[in-house]
């Protein structure tokens, strides 16, 4: 896990100074630093190394070929490393790095080998020679990849903070991504909040040339090495019994190629099915105990710490549980636009920061469990997607949801999804928009002085070798865009902002296709979601331990709202940093807020989220 950029100028790198990158780019390597210069000065490479696999200043990064003819900087965790040395068999190879493998590789087989490679990765490989960069991301998109692109400069890096730094000019603010960011609560992949620098695709490479370089495309072309929707295949595992096994099988070998590692190592635990999980394999597999880390709230509405240290004792690890207050999330509230440099709604990033600093005390590396929801039905959201395919709810969603405004704040808000306009392949967007509290389209029309997309872009067909049904399709959403762009980016930054290394078992490559091909009611029977992934975790935890209501990994921001962080309202959402920005209509945020102070509760994440989009204009605008 490390901290990666490059630039190159068709003017030369005599006016770069890129040490001032150093301090904004050390906490997410702060073990190593080196950089490249190409013999003609056009080309840099710098690596910030958190050492995780071979310890050694052999496997210091950048790093050449045995051949001399590349040199890669690289930032991730390549689990079948082990096996894809088998590829080399006569190599002599000099470190037990997986960044040496990949470079190797690289130099014997060329861009094939990204499809090879099992783990999470941003790889950036130069041939010396030829003056071509090529650069790559994994197939889920678990690290991440941002560029600038324009006539004269390409630079790429793990955080948007660094390019910024490496530009001659503040970037332009998009104001065409706003409209994305009011539906979903974070900017979806290719945009970013500035003009020209765009997040670079999961599951693909792309070249520049370096000898004659072009700019024919606003946004960089590139070449897809796996596709979520070319896994589908057209009949489905319909054998319960051997896919629960099959699955179980997946789920140890994903573990155990992730326990591999040269510091200590642990997970974090919440309780819940996927936190468990993990630590429940975790603990089969390792000899010696396993760390474990959980937090407790005050609040014991939003507290789950009981349950996480039942499972703990259970499994007999080696836990650690942290108790936490409002004091405490205020302590990290101003951290939340520097750590991730664009708008980003997800509130859930303050307790994952929490965690991350103080798991670090204990151990270099965290298992986590992200990505069990989309991938086996465990959201809302799916029951949803499932009716509004109901031919009398989709006919007369219009009526129905009349009726829910005379209800309370649950059928209200219930209602907000029966009422759009979309076109059915936007329909995925406005449900996730809607289960998360978050400005549907038509809202968002009403509320914007400037034109609003119709979000095709973020609602476009796949096409697979079977037609996918309605609860499918929002998986697959998620998995493309809430998972990626919120909930591993939430991850990422959280967890380095204080050096420490977060693994996703659950989205080893080959466990997505597998549950890709599961039939529906392998996940979600009736309002019994993850169906699958709890008998496997039931095999190791009394399923006892998980019979209560889902909480999830978050805090009580619509009480704190009206009470302690009420500061950030009469702020961010007074008519005079409103009429500041003149993105929105005042005389509509006015009527929100005395809607949410009345008692519609279930407003809080579009307050938040015009909260955090005035708040960030107010910090780099």
């Amino acid at each position: 896990m490390c901290g990666i950029l490059g630039i190159f100028s068709k003017n030369g790198l005599d006016h770069l100074d890129s040490s001032k990158i150093d301090p904004l780019l050390q906490h997410r390597g702060p073990d190593a630093c080196g950089k490249y210069i190409s013999p003609d000065n056009k080309l840099l490479l710098q690596h910030y190394r958190l050492s995780i696999i071979d310890l050694s200043e052999q496997a210091n990064q950048p790093m050449f070929s045995a051949c001399g003819k590349y040199v890669i900087v690289f930032n991730g965790e390549i689990y079948n490393y082990k096996e894809l040395k088998q590829k080399l068999p006569h190599f002599l190879w000099r470190t037990q790095s997986d960044t040496e493998l990949i470079i190797e590789l690289y130099s014997s087989f060329g861009e094939q080998v990204f499809s090879w490679l099992n783990g999470m990765f941003a790889i950036a490989i130069y041939h010396i020679e030829t003056r071509e960069l090529v650069i790559s991301r994994d197939h889920i998109g678990i690290k991440p990849l941002f560029y600038f692109w324009d006539e004269q400069t390409f630079i790429f890096a793990s955080e948007i903070k660094a390019i910024k730094a490496l530009l001659s000019h503040n970037p332009t603010i998009d104001l065409s991504v706003i409209p994305y960011f009011l539906h979903l609560g974070f900017i979806p992949e290719p945009l970013s909040i500035y003009q020209n620098i765009y997040k670079f695709p999961s599951a693909s490479s792309s070249k520049v040339s370096l000898s004659d370089y072009q700019k024919k495309d606003k946004i960089l072309p590139t070449t897809r090495f796996w596709k979520l929707n070319s896994s589908f295949k057209e009949k489905q595992i319909s054998n319960y019994s051997k896919a629960s096994n099959h699955l179980e099988e997946l789920l140890f070998d994903a573990v155990e190629k992730q326990l591999v590692s040269d510091v200590p190592i642990g997970t974090f635990l919440s309780g819940g099915i996927d936190s468990s999980l993990v630590t429940a394999i975790a603990a089969t597999i390792k000899k010696d105990s396993v760390n474990t880390f959980s937090i407790g709230y005050d609040d014991p509405g939003y507290d789950e710490s009981i349950y996480a240290e039942r499972v703990a004792k259970h499994l007999n690890t080696n836990h650690h549980n942290i108790n936490i207050n409002q004091e405490h999330i205020l302590e990290l509230l101003p951290k939340l636009l520097s750590t991730y440099d664009e708008p980003f709604s997800d509130t859930s990033a303050y307790p994952t920061m929490i965690i991350s600093k103080f798991a670090k005390k204990h151990v270099s590396v965290a298992l986590t469990g992200e990505g069990g929801d989309e991938l086996f039905f465990g959201y809302g959201s799916y029951n949803w997607a499932k009716r509004l395919n109901n031919p009398l709810i989709r006919t007369f969603r219009h009526q129905l949801y009349q009726l829910t405004k005379i209800g309370d704040n649950r059928i209200k808000r219930g209602g907000l999804l029966l009422n759009y306009n979309t076109t059915e392949t936007n329909l995925q967007s406005h449900i996730f928009s809607q289960e998360n509290y978050m400005f549907a389209q038509q809202e968002i029309r009403d509320y914007l002085k400037c034109n609003v997309s119709d979000f095709n872009l973020i609602n476009c067909s796949y096409e697979s070798e079977r037609i996918l049904n309605k609860t499918e399709k929002q998986s697959l959403w998620d998995i493309n865009y809430y998972l990626k762009d919120d909930l591993l980016v939430k991850v990422d930054r959280a967890s380095m902002l204080y050096s420490l290394e977060a693994r996703v078992p659950l989205l080893d490559y080959r466990i997505v296709e597998f549950a890709s091909n599961l039939k529906e009611d392998f996940k979600l029977r009736g309002a019994d979601t993850k169906f699958i992934l709890k008998d496997v975790l039931y095999k190791f935890v009394p399923k006892e331990f998980f019979d209560r209501p889902k909480k999830g990994f978050s805090i009580p921001l619509q009480v704190w709202l009206k009470k302690e962080w009420k500061f950030l309202i009469d702020k961010y959402l007074s008519k005079a940093c409103i009429e500041c920005y003149n993105l929105v209509h005042y005389d509509r945020v006015e009527l929100l807020k005395k809607r949410f102070f009345s008692g519609e509760n279930y407003l809080y994440g579009r307050i938040w989220v015009l909260i955090v989009l005035h708040w960030w204009l107010e910090e780099n605008a």
